[in-house]
């Protein structure tokens, strides 16, 4: 009986001293989501802002403090929404703008793809005595700033003819982000277990089915995260936009510039065309956030 007393005695404080760690661990995961609750919104105030202000007059769009809940003059810091400032917008011709956005981030990011995938998979599994210098190259190319070789760029397509041409900014915009592709790429194909390939190559896989139907489905997240941050980096794209296009290729941060005028800045159009600007990519990443999550992780833990 007393042996019985002294198991069910330090059953008890066991019990008490595991209810004191848990709430501790408790309280401790309850802060950690307080602080990161307050960091998501502090990060997710000026894009909140922005699509405020897009929906504001001019007038309201200057006040101090700012008007921030679309709730009516009657709440406090609030305001009464208009849509006329996305009508301005889709009366000044957004559409053209946008399109050709759409046409040259989607040319530019398959010809990546297509370039990159290669490369990269050699770089990784069909090294040669100078692999180390090839990617140096690459890496090499993003030394130089765009405006140390604007003056030749330009040069050259005035002489080929095709300044204001969607193909120059697709072929800009692939050379701008390969680079990054094939060093993203080269380190997901890195992650992949050697005897993984060897096991393809024994049962009579060519180069193309290893990359087909074992390489590429086992780093897809990873080619997925490589997609979006080239999207990214070419959406966003204005210097050689607004240096090689005039009219007819232009692109939505030159459209947005166009509130940028003599007379003062039209927040409220700016704000409205921004958040217009922004929802694609947006968009892009909610869809493929699970790719996205897998990929940007892919080889943090071994």
């Amino acid at each position: 009986m007393a042996m019985t007393g002294r198991l069910a005695l330090g059953s008890r404080q066991r019990a008490k001293v595991a209810t004191r760690q848990g709430s501790a661990v408790e309280r401790a995961g309850t802060l950690r989501a307080i602080v990161a609750w307050v960091v998501g919104l502090l990060f997710f105030f000026p894009v909140f802002y922005l699509i405020v202000t897009g929906f504001k007059t001019e007038a309201a769009a200057v006040l101090l403090p700012p008007q921030l809940f679309p709730f009516g003059d009657q709440f406090p810091a609030g305001f009464t929404p208009t849509l006329e400032n996305y009508k301005a917008i889709f009366d000044r011709g957004f559409g053209p703008y946008f399109l050709n956005s759409i046409i040259v981030v989607v040319a530019s990011s398959v010809l990546i793809v297509a370039l990159a995938l290669p490369c990269a998979y050699a770089l990784v599994w069909r090294r040669g005595k100078r692999s180390s210098n090839v990617m140096f190259f690459f890496l090499s190319t993003k030394f130089l700033p765009a405006v140390g070789v604007i003056i030749p760029i330009f040069i050259i397509a005035r002489d080929l003819h095709a300044i204001d041409n969607l193909a120059t900014l697709v072929v800009m915009y692939t050379a701008m982000n390969l680079a990054i592709a094939i060093w993203l790429l080269r380190s997901f194909f890195d992650e992949i277990p050697r005897d993984v390939i060897q096991a393809a190559r024994v049962d009579g896989a060519d180069l193309r089915m290893e990359m087909q139907y074992v390489a590429i489905p086992m780093i897809f997240p990873g080619l997925v995260a490589t997609v979006f941050i080239c999207t990214i980096f070419a959406w966003n794209e204005f210097f050689f936009a607004v240096n090689l296009m005039a009219t007819k290729g232009a692109t939505v941060p030159m459209f947005m510039i166009g509130f940028v005028t003599s007379e003062g800045l039209f927040w409220a159009k700016l704000a409205a065309a921004g958040t217009l600007a922004m929802m694609p990519v947006v968009v892009l990443g909610w869809l493929a956030q699970k790719q996205l999550v897998r990929g940007l992780s892919m080889g943090a833990v071994k």
